[in-house]
């Protein structure tokens, strides 16, 4: 666990992923759409997203590289599509990262409990870099 890059594309996830592992001979991992997401109580996945993807993620020389496509509507701005992305096993230490990184900056979305992590949020902190906060079990 630590911090990790996360790439954000509008629609062509796939395609990076499938041309940076062939570039770097990495090491591919998990890649999930938005249509393999549990559902939601009250919210049906719209049709033209289930292809797209939620999550992916691979290993290029020793580094692990986050992917997914952004969720239609949302905002996206080629140079701004990357994340810093910090994976704890600890949920205070998450807890207190986060609080301390909005302080100055806006919270994108609250910590809360999600299908993929007991705690999860993001924010853009004082100095404008988007952080992923993740607390995962090992």
């Amino acid at each position: 666990m630590g911090i990790y890059a996360y790439l954000s594309f509008n629609g062509n996830c796939r395609q990076a992923y499938e041309f940076y592992a062939e570039i770097f001979a990495a090491e591919k991992g998990d890649l999930s759409t938005y249509g393999e997401a549990p559902p939601s109580e009250g919210y049906e996945t719209p049709e033209e997203t289930k292809d797209l993807i939620l999550h992916g993620e691979m290993t290029i020389h020793g580094t692990k590289v986050m992917f997914s496509d952004t969720f239609p509507g949302s905002p996206f701005a080629i140079g701004n599509n990357v994340t810093l992305a910090l994976v704890l096993s600890d949920a205070d230490a998450v807890k207190e990262a986060f609080q301390k990184l909005q302080e100055g900056g806006e919270v994108l979305m609250d910590l809360q409990e999600t299908f993929w992590s007991k705690c999860y949020g993001s924010l853009v902190d004082k100095f404008g870099v988007t952080w992923g906060l993740n607390c995962l079990s090992e």
